[in-house]
């Protein structure tokens, strides 16, 4: 076998490839001969056909069997003979060879950049902490008294936190319009569920007291008949009801688990001090990382790109439309997250070779005992990721990816910067 590496313009490589004619036609006949004892052919009894009769039949057909796989094994061997990192698959640009000549064919594929990280000594990351306070725990219970109260019909104009039940006609220019209308709708004011114009006009709001406001949807707005317009609303309000928080007690308590409301209290912290630092490592991992690439400057392989936004839709689908096509979803739309994605994992894969990092066992236990924690029988969680080849290969990815971002940190210039709770948990809130 000969091989010739053509030059080509970025990450793209063209390999040559000429295959000897016997290496072709010995497999053919080989595979002819197998047959001669399998195949019926007319007027032959089983196993006494010609080959020369096999040959006409089948010969075609084999032959082209027998020409891609050797492309494939080929093409193999090529890559390793020329030492290449290739990032997707081969585009084939021309076959050439008929029965008793040499199979010559060219393949193109992209290859992985060759990233130089530079010096790690002067980049500059700025890292996030954040700690859990007891008004922070005052307020994750108050949330969970929240989600556990009910609801008292009042009597006094509807105001701020309270539930208002709601029957409306929409009109524009006089005439009602698609989804302008419903009853018993539930609005609990201050929460955001309506449009700012609709909600201001509920509060104050009275059973029998019916009103009638203007409302402007936005130039945005996701409907596009009312995308800009102006509607009247005429509502009538058909309940009022006030929040009853339920008393922090040690029976609220049992509800979660707990024996009494200072055990809950613990609990709760203990859970979000948990999720406090799993966010913070997995934010403070995407900083640097992010921080580093683009630090850097490298070609990325389209095959990667397109590959990463294929799965980006899949998973969007997945996850907010279930029961939707995904193939019917452009992927596109999600290519320019999916560079960047690719380009941080192919950052993150060079520092790991460069380093000559491998996943310490002990970690990897210690991260899989860190989520165990978070389940009723932790004991079961872990024998679970043991037993399961693919949730510890992706445990030990994670890992790596730690350890990785800890020898950037090692060398870099780290500046941190502390942050409320709420703003690191929940950062475009």
């Amino acid at each position: 076998m000969q091989v010739e590496l053509q030059p080509a313009e970025g990450l793209t490589r063209r390999l040559e490839i000429e295959v000897p004619a016997n290496e072709i036609d010995e497999q053919v006949e080989k595979r002819l001969k197998d047959m001669r004892g399998r195949v019926r052919i007319d007027g032959f009894r089983p196993g006494k056909a010609p080959l020369s009769v096999i040959r006409m039949q089948y010969g075609g057909r084999v032959r082209d069997d027998v020409v891609s796989e050797v492309m494939g094994q080929s093409f193999q061997k090529a890559v390793e003979e020329k030492e290449l990192r290739v990032a997707g698959q081969p585009s084939i640009e021309s076959v050439e060879g008929e029965a008793g000549e040499a199979l010559k064919f060219v393949a193109s594929v992209e290859v992985y950049p060759e990233i130089d990280l530079g010096d790690l000594s002067r980049l500059e990351v700025e890292t996030l902490t954040s700690e859990v306070t007891d008004e922070d725990v005052d307020e994750m219970i108050d949330t969970l008294r929240k989600q556990n109260a009910d609801w008292k019909k009042v009597r006094h104009k509807a105001r701020k936190g309270e539930k208002v039940t709601i029957n409306f006609v929409g009109k524009i220019d006089g005439e009602p319009f698609e989804g302008g209308s419903a009853e018993d709708v539930e609005v609990i004011l201050g929460e955001g569920q309506m449009l700012p114009d609709f909600e201001k006009g509920l509060t104050g709001i009275k059973p029998g007291e019916p009103v009638t406001i203007e409302v402007n949807f936005p130039e945005d707005y996701q409907a596009e008949h009312l995308a800009g317009k102006t509607a009247e609303f005429e509502i009538e309000a058909t309940k009022v009801e006030e929040q009853v928080l339920p008393e922090l007690d040690d029976e609220f308590a049992k509800k979660f688990g707990a024996e009494s409301a200072e055990k809950l209290r613990e609990d709760v912290r203990e859970n979000m001090e948990r999720e406090l630092k799993q966010t913070m490592r997995r934010r403070n991992k995407d900083r640097t990382i992010e921080a580093l690439t683009d630090s850097l400057e490298f070609d990325v392989p389209s095959a990667l790109i397109d590959d990463e936004a294929v799965n980006m839709r899949d998973q969007f689908v997945r996850n907010q439309m279930p029961q939707a096509d995904a193939s019917k979803l452009d992927p596109s739309l999600f290519r320019e997250q999916a560079e960047k994605r690719v380009r941080m994992g192919l950052v993150i894969m060079e520092v790991v070779r460069s380093a000559d990092l491998k996943p310490e066992d002990e970690r990897v236990d210690a991260f899989i005992n860190e989520i165990a924690a978070a389940y009723d029988e932790p004991e079961q969680v872990v024998a679970h990721y043991k037993g399961d080849h693919q949730m510890m290969s992706n445990a030990r990815t994670v890992v790596l990816e730690e350890q990785a971002v800890e020898h950037i940190l090692d060398k870099a210039k780290v500046s941190e910067k502390k942050v409320p709770f709420k703003e690191l948990m929940n950062p475009q809130g």
